[in-house]
């Protein structure tokens, strides 16, 4: 365990803030000239409510404004879902207010409640501070919750989007995977998760920079995601991510390519925001 990392530990035991500890991306990058700083975050936003299950998306836009990360997935957006979230646009709502570009993937795509109101959606998005070059919805398997007698199926929900940081094309991977006991959902999740990415690297010459960012429902040690770990390594931010009060589980993750981005630093940050706790990452880039 890093210096740091031992720190950040002490700090939050002592409830203090962990996120005026990680650099911005920006200083990450000094004295690495080949390399080009990224700092990025995964945040389940439990469709804009805190641990308390209140509706605040006031609350939620200071924390990820706080992370000051340069991308950032999200898990649990409503977009004009329902009352829970006041039929608002989560994922245009927070990337307005943060000044940054937004591509939602939505998982569910429902008729409207009302005739003439906008489809009801849920799912995952990216926030990104530069340029998107494109965006896809890819189909991985999941057990409808809509469904009253789901099946393992391909259903959408899995976002890429392909920034450009300073000249350096990066694929982005926002997921949340099956929340239930038995793991055979997530085991063919994982599965088509490698697949996809493995034909991403395939598809492109040079360097492939690849970040997966989101909520797997399971510990870093479930055999359902050891196949990750062969090409993938686990930012390990070195605590638990929920539930945000007293967390006990590490679910929430930033997973890189091996050989073409490396981990300078990661952090789990502090706050009662949502019932899961935010993941934010210092990367560099190999140019």
């Amino acid at each position: 365990m890093s210096l740091r990392r031992r720190t950040v530990e002490v700090l939050v035991a002592a409830g203090l803030s962990v996120t005026a500890l990680v650099p911005p991306a920006a200083a990450a990058g000094q004295g690495h000239g080949h390399s080009v700083p990224l700092r990025v975050a995964t945040y389940n936003i439990h469709a804009g409510a805190g641990m308390d299950n209140v509706f605040d998306l006031d609350r939620q836009t200071a924390e990820l404004r706080s992370l000051d990360a340069d991308v950032i997935g999200l898990q649990e957006v409503d977009v004009h879902w329902g009352d829970r979230s006041q039929w608002r646009d989560l994922a245009g709502e927070l990337a307005e207010r943060l000044g940054m570009r937004v591509s939602f993937a939505p998982i569910y795509r429902l008729d409207p409640m009302t005739p003439g109101a906008p489809k009801r959606e849920f799912g995952v998005a990216v926030l990104s501070r530069y340029p998107v070059v494109s965006a896809e919805n890819h189909d991985i398997t999941r057990l409808s919750t809509q469904d009253p007698n789901p099946v393992p199926a391909p259903a959408p929900g899995f976002g890429e989007v392909v920034v450009r940081v300073k000249g350096l094309p990066v694929h982005v991977y926002a997921t949340h995977l099956d929340y239930r006991g038995d793991p055979s959902v997530r085991i063919a999740q994982v599965a088509d998760t490698r697949r996809i990415m493995a034909e991403d690297r395939g598809s492109e010459r040079g360097p492939v920079r690849q970040v997966l960012l989101g909520d797997f429902n399971a510990a870093p040690t479930a055999p359902e995601l050891a196949p990750l770990w062969q090409e993938l390594d686990d930012v390990e931010p070195g605590g638990p991510t929920y539930p945000a009060q007293d967390p006990v589980q590490r679910i929430d993750y930033v997973a890189v390519s091996r050989d073409t981005v490396r981990v300078r630093d990661a952090a789990v940050a502090e706050t009662l925001a949502s019932d899961h706790r935010p993941v934010v990452a210092d990367l560099l880039l190999r140019r």
